[in-house]
C-alpha cells in the first residue's frame, strides 16, 4: 500500500510545489505593489490551506480523523517563511494503515516546500498535553478546522474550553513573558533586536490576544476597547504598531529568504531602503529605521503593561480594598493608583510624585493601568513652566536621593516619556543607536545601565562583586551626584562635536537650575567633561611611568574627584556591553587609581608607584614560597628599575621563583598560569634575545586563537628577553587550565627553532565591521620626555592584526617596550611604547605610518 500511495503522490507533489511557488510569487508581487499585511498573512494562509487539504484528501486519511491548524497558522497569520503547525486529531489509537498515510502526507508537505510542525493525538491526549505544557495549551487556543471529521474537532474545542483554567493560564503566560524578557536582557533596545521575541516585539501583542481569548474578553483590539479594557485611541495605537512589526517581519523574511526575525546589522540598511526610509543629515537610514522600531517597541511594552493589569482586574475581581496614601494617590492590590482621574491636570507635580512614592513604599509593585494611562496622556504637561518650578526640582532631586528604587524609577521615567519631557536633551538620545561596535545598547539604555552600575556599588548584596567600589562609595559624601554625572555623561551623543564638552553645558544648566552649590556643580560638570580620561590613561598610556601618573594626577586635582572619576569610569566601561569589561581592564584602572591616590596624599611620583613596597612585597612572597633570603639577588641584579615599575610584586615573585636558579639559561624558559580572575592566561617567556622575537611570539599566540590583551617586553642587562603576556580566548570558549601545558610545551619547542615563524591568517571580516567599517588611524609621536615614542592605532579587529604591526616594526629595526591592547567589541585601540633610531627620522616615520595604514585596511 505504501508504494502505491507514494507513487500516486509523486505526480501531485510536483504540481502542488509549482502552485505553491507561483502563488507565493504572486503574493510577494501584490505586496510589493501595495504593501498590506493581509495580502501576505491571510493570502499565504489561504494558499497553504488549499494544498494541505488537497494532500489530506489525496492520502486518503480516515474520514473519522480531523486535520487542524494550530499556532500562528491556526490564527490565520502565516508570514513568508513561517512554520506550518498541524494537529492530526484521531478518534483513537492510530492503526498501521493510518500511520502510513500520515507519514506519506507529512513527507509530501515537506516535499512541496512547507516547513511542517505536526502532532497526531486523540482528544484525551490533547487535553492531557495541554494540562502539562503551556505551549500546547496556547497553540490549541487558536485551533482552526481544516478537513475531516468536524464533530471530532468540535468535541476538542468543547473539552478544551471546559478544562481551561483561566487564572492559571494568565499566571503561566506572565511567567513565560518574564522568562522570555530575561533571555533578551529585559530590554527592547539592543542594537540587533528580535522583532518577534524581544520585549516590545510581536510576541508581546500575541500574548495579549491569547489571554483575551482565554478569558473570553475579545478576539481583536476593537473588542477590548468595547469592553473598556483599553481606550479607542489605544486600540488604534495597538493596531498601528502591530502593522509596523508585521511589515518589518514580512520584509525580513523576504530579504533573508528564510525565517529570520533578528534585525541584524546586515539587514537594517536594506530594510530601511525597502520601507522607503531615507537618511537624515546626521543619521543613516538604518538609524532612522531602528529609532522608529524602538518607539514602536516602547509603545508595545507600555500597552502590554496596561492591558495585563486590566486583564488581572477582570480575572481576579474584588481582590483588596483601596488604601489611601495621600489626597492624590492610593494603593490598590499593591499598585499605586490615582484617586481622581484628573489629578495630573489639577496638580502636575503628581507626575513626578508618583515615581517618588514607588520608591518610598516598598509594598508597591507598580502602577495601576489607569494611572499609567493618565500618566502617558498627561506627559505633555511637563513644559517649560513645569521645568522651571522649584518644587519640581526638589521632587526630581528627591528621586535621585532615595535609598531604594532609583534604577527602577529612571527606567520608568524613560519608558513613560517623562524623562524626555523633563530633560529636553534626553529626547534626542532615546532609541539612538551607537555604531561604534562596542556599545551593545542605545544611548539612553547605556546611560541607564551606567546608573544601575553605580547604584549597585552602594548595595551590600553586590559588595562581593565590587569590593573596592563599595568601600569607596560608602564614604563618598552625596554619592547621588554620581547619578547626575551618569545621566549627563553621554547625553550629547550624536549632536556632532565633542559630546563630553557639549554634555558639560547641559550638566551645568541642570545643576544651576536645581540649586546645587558651586562645589557639587563643578564636580558633576568636571566628571561629564573628563569621563573618558581615566580609561584613556589606563589603557593607552604607560602607567608605570612616574611622569604619566603625575600628568594624570594634575588633571584630576583632588582625591574626591579621583574617587568619583574611578567609580564613574568603572560603571561606564561595564555599561557598554557584556563583552567589553574584563579583569585586566579592572586591574589597570585599580593600579592607576592607587598610584594617583598616593600622589595626591603627598607621595613623590616614585613613591606613588610603590617601588620600595613592591620589592618588599615580592621578597615576602618569595619567603612564603620557601625561598631563602638572598636567592633573588642574582636575577634581580640583571633587571633595571623599568622592569620593577612595570610589574606587580606578585608578578616579580612569580618570575623570580621560575628563574632564580637559571638566570643565564641558554634554553628558552616558558611558564604559563591562569590569571587571578580566571579570565585568561598569563605567559612568561625568558630566552636569549633574538631578532623578531616579538613577531614570532605574536604569530604563535595568534595561531592558537588567542588575543593578546597585554604585553610587557623587557631585555635584561645580560641580553636575555623577559617578556610577559596576558592572553584571552575572544570566543570565551577556552578552558584555560587545560591549555597551560600545551602553551608551555609547544612554545618552548617553537623558540628552540630560531627560523620557525608562525604567520597567522588574516581571518574573515566581521559582519559588523562590514556594515559599519572603521577607518584605520595611526599616530607615532615622541613622549613628553623625548626618550621613547608612542604608537597609537585604531582599526577593525581581526586575527593576525598584532602580528602585522609587530612585523612592520621589526622590519624597521624598532624595539617594542610595552603593548596595551584595548579590544572594544569589533574595534581595537592599541598603544605601543617604542624605541629606535629610525623613529627620529621624519621620512622614515611617515613611511612606517603609511605601511601600517596599508596593512590595517580590512
Amino acid at each position: 500500500m505504501q508504494d502505491a500511495l507514494n507513487a500516486r503522490l509523486q505526480a501531485l507533489i510536483a504540481e502542488a510545489r509549482q502552485r505553491l511557488a507561483d502563488g507565493s510569487a504572486a503574493l510577494r508581487a501584490a505586496y510589493d505593489a501595495h504593501p498590506r499585511t493581509s495580502t501576505v498573512l491571510e493570502g499565504r494562509t489561504r494558499l497553504v490551506d488549499a494544498e494541505v487539504a488537497g494532500l489530506w484528501q489525496a492520502c486518503g486519511m480516515p474520514a473519522n480523523a480531523a486535520l487542524v491548524a494550530v499556532g500562528g497558522y491556526g490564527r490565520g497569520e502565516l508570514f513568508p517563511a513561517s512554520d506550518v503547525d498541524l494537529l492530526v486529531l484521531l478518534p483513537g489509537t492510530a492503526d498501521v494503515e493510518t500511520r502510513i498515510r500520515l507519514s506519506a502526507m507529512v513527507g509530501a508537505l515537506w516535499d512541496i516546500g512547507l516547513e511542517i510542525g505536526h502532532a497526531a493525538r486523540t482528544v484525551d491526549e490533547c487535553i492531557e498535553a495541554a494540562d502539562d505544557d503551556i505551549t500546547v495549551q496556547t497553540s490549541l487556543l487558536e485551533a482552526r478546522f481544516l478537513a475531516g471529521n468536524a464533530l471530532l474537532f468540535t468535541e476538542l474545542e468543547e473539552r478544551y474550553r471546559a478544562a481551561l483554567d483561566v487564572p492559571t493560564f494568565y499566571k503561566a503566560k506572565l511567567l513565560e513573558q518574564e522568562q522570555r524578557y530575561a533571555r533578551f536582557d529585559d530590554s527592547p533596545y539592543s542594537l540587533e533586536p528580535n522583532c518577534k521575541d524581544s520585549p516590545g516585539g510581536l510576541r508581546d501583542l500575541q500574548m495579549l490576544g491569547w489571554i483575551a481569548q482565554a478569558a473570553g474578553l475579545g478576539r481583536n483590539w476593537r473588542d477590548l476597547a468595547r469592553r473598556r479594557l483599553i481606550t479607542g485611541s489605544e486600540a488604534s495605537e495597538l493596531r498601528s504598531v502591530e502593522r509596523f512589526l508585521q511589515h518589518l517581519r514580512i520584509r525580513l523574511h523576504y530579504l533573508a529568504g528564510r525565517a529570520e526575525d533578528r534585525l541584524l546589522f546586515d539587514h537594517q540598511e536594506k530594510l530601511a531602503r525597502i520601507m522607503g526610509i531615507g537618511a537624515s543629515a546626521n543619521r543613516r537610514a538604518s538609524e532612522v529605521l531602528m529609532q522608529r522600531y524602538y518607539v514602536n517597541a516602547k509603545m508595545v511594552t507600555q500597552l502590554n503593561t496596561i492591558l495585563l493589569q486590566n486583564y488581572g482586574t477582570v480575572i481576579f475581581p474584588g481582590r483588596g480594598a483601596a488604601i489611601v496614601i495621600n489626597p492624590r494617590f492610593q494603593a490598590v492590590r499593591e499598585l499605586l493608583d490615582i484617586r481622581h482621574e484628573d489629578i495630573f491636570e489639577r496638580q502636575p507635580s503628581a507626575l513626578l510624585e508618583c515615581f517618588l512614592l514607588l520608591q518610598q513604599r516598598s509594598e508597591l509593585k507598580g502602577m495601576t493601568a489607569r494611572t499609567l494611562r493618565a500618566l502617558w496622556i498627561n506627559r505633555n504637561r511637563i513644559n517649560a513652566a513645569f521645568r522651571a518650578d522649584p518644587a519640581h526640582h526638589a521632587l526630581f532631586l528627591q528621586i535621585l536621593q532615595q535609598k531604594r528604587g532609583i534604577v527602577h524609577a529612571f527606567r520608568r521615567l524613560n519608558e513613560y516619556g517623562i524623562l524626555s519631557r523633563y530633560l529636553p536633551a534626553w529626547r534626542r538620545i532615546v532609541g539612538q543607536m551607537q555604531h561604534d561596535l562596542f556599545h551593545a545598547y542605545t544611548v539612553d539604555q547605556h546611560i541607564l545601565t551606567v546608573l544601575r552600575n553605580i547604584r549597585r556599588f552602594t548595595m551590600g548584596e553586590h559588595a562581593h562583586e565590587y569590593p573596592l567600589m563599595t568601600r569607596l562609595i560608602q564614604v563618598f559624601d552625596r554619592h547621588w551626584l554620581l547619578y547626575i554625572a551618569a545621566l549627563f555623561h553621554d547625553i550629547a551623543k550624536g549632536r556632532g562635536g565633542d559630546h563630553s564638552r557639549l554634555g558639560m553645558i547641559d550638566a551645568r544648566d541642570f545643576c544651576v537650575l536645581h540649586g546645587l552649590d558651586d562645589e557639587d556643580t563643578e564636580l558633576v560638570v568636571w566628571l561629564v567633561g573628563q569621563h573618558l580620561i581615566m580609561s584613556h590613561f589606563a589603557q593607552k598610556e604607560d602607567i608605570s611611568d612616574p611622569e604619566v601618573i603625575q600628568r594624570f594626577t594634575d588633571i584630576v586635582g583632588s582625591e574626591r574627584r579621583l574617587v568619583a572619576l574611578y567609580l564613574l569610569t568603572h560603571a561606564d566601561i561595564r555599561g557598554t556591553g557584556p563583552k567589553v569589561w574584563n579583569g585586566w581592564k579592572g586591574r589597570l584602572l585599580e593600579d592607576l587609581f592607587f598610584a594617583a591616590q598616593r600622589l595626591l596624599r603627598g607621595a613623590t611620583p616614585q613613591q606613588a608607584l610603590g617601588m620600595d613596597d613592591r620589592l618588599e612585597d615580592a621578597r615576602r612572597l618569595l619567603r612564603y614560597h620557601g625561598l631563602r633570603p638572598g636567592v633573588e639577588e642574582r636575577l634581580w641584579s640583571e633587571l633595571d628599575a623599568v622592569y620593577f615599575m612595570r610589574h606587580s610584586a606578585e608578578e616579580i615573585a612569580w618570575h623570580t621563583r621560575v628563574l632564580y636558579f637559571r638566570p643565564d639559561s641558554d634554553e628558552p624558559v616558558v611558564k604559563a598560569r591562569v590569571t587571578e580572575d580566571e579570565d585568561g592566561v598569563q605567559v612568561m617567556v625568558f630566552t636569549p634575545d633574538q631578532r623578531e622575537l616579538f613577531v614570532r611570539l605574536t604569530g604563535f599566540f595568534s595561531r592558537l586563537g588567542f588575543t593578546i590583551l597585554d604585553a610587557k617586553v623587557h631585555t635584561t642587562r645580560h641580553g636575555h628577553a623577559l617578556d610577559s603576556f596576558i592572553l584571552q580566548d575572544p570566543g570565551g570558549e577556552a578552558r584555560y587550565r587545560d591549555v597551560i601545558t600545551l602553551i608551555e610545551h609547544e612554545l618552548t619547542a617553537y623558540l628552540a627553532r630560531p627560523d620557525a615563524l608562525d604567520r597567522p591568517s588574516r581571518g574573515r571580516m566581521s559582519r559588523h565591521v562590514k556594515h559599519f567599517p572603521i577607518t584605520p588611524q595611526v599616530s607615532i609621536r615622541a613622549d613628553e620626555a623625548g626618550r621613547h615614542y608612542i604608537l597609537s592605532l585604531t582599526a577593525a579587529d581581526r586575527p593576525g592584526l598584532l602580528f602585522d604591526v609587530a612585523e612592520i616594526l621589526a622590519n624597521h629595526g624598532i624595539r617594542l617596550l610595552t603593548a596595551k591592547i584595548a579590544t572594544l567589541g569589533e574595534r581595537v585601540e592599541d598603544t605601543f611604547l617604542l624605541s629606535g633610531a629610525t623613529l627620529a627620522q621624519d621620512a622614515q616615520l611617515l613611511r612606517i605610518e603609511r605601511e601600517l595604514l596599508q596593512r590595517l585596511q580590512v
